[in-house]
């Protein structure tokens, strides 16, 4: 409860679940980036599981949640609906992609792992990016979030080969 209006404070939970080997992820430093990211959004109340897997896992979720074939690099899975009080979600980002494309971008795992946790917050936001002028605008907003994070802005332009 907050002292001076003796009401409870919204809270936003972030649950990360490791279960991948491709690279050492700090599980603090994965918090801080939604929270930052979902009060950049005007969000103050929130549950949120990031759960880290290989390509091989990622694989088998977009296989069965949307029918393509091979890994991808985050699948968002909204849990709440637009008007609901708590926003609730899973982000599955694989880190072995993550590796792979900062290798290919040339700038740090970690930031290319954290900017597939922004993009996946956005789309629990409701950003959109299957239309190509909904892609440009969750693009400069994916810029706008990482610089709200203190992060670097992804060295990209059209990444990443996201499935919703």
């Amino acid at each position: 409860m907050t002292a001076a209006h003796g009401r409870h404070r919204p809270a936003i939970t972030v649950d990360v679940s490791d279960r991948q080997t491709a690279m050492r992820v700090s599980a603090r430093k994965l918090q801080r980036v939604v929270r930052e990211v979902l009060s950049f959004e005007g969000i103050d109340a929130a549950e949120i599981c990031i759960r880290l897997v290989g390509d091989r896992s990622m694989a088998m979720l977009n296989r069965r949640w949307l029918s393509h074939e091979g890994p991808t690099d985050v699948i968002t899975f909204p849990l709440s609906d637009e008007n609901d009080a708590v926003l609730v979600g899973d982000i599955v980002v694989s880190t072995e992609t993550a590796r792979r494309v900062a290798g290919e971008l040339g700038w740090p795992a970690r930031h290319e792992l954290a900017y597939y946790v922004v993009h996946g917050l956005l789309h629990l936001a409701g950003y959109d990016d299957r239309a190509a002028a909904d892609r440009r605008a969750m693009r400069a907003r994916e810029r706008l979030a990482m610089r709200a994070a203190g992060l670097p802005v992804a060295p990209r332009s059209t990444n990443p080969r996201t499935a919703r």
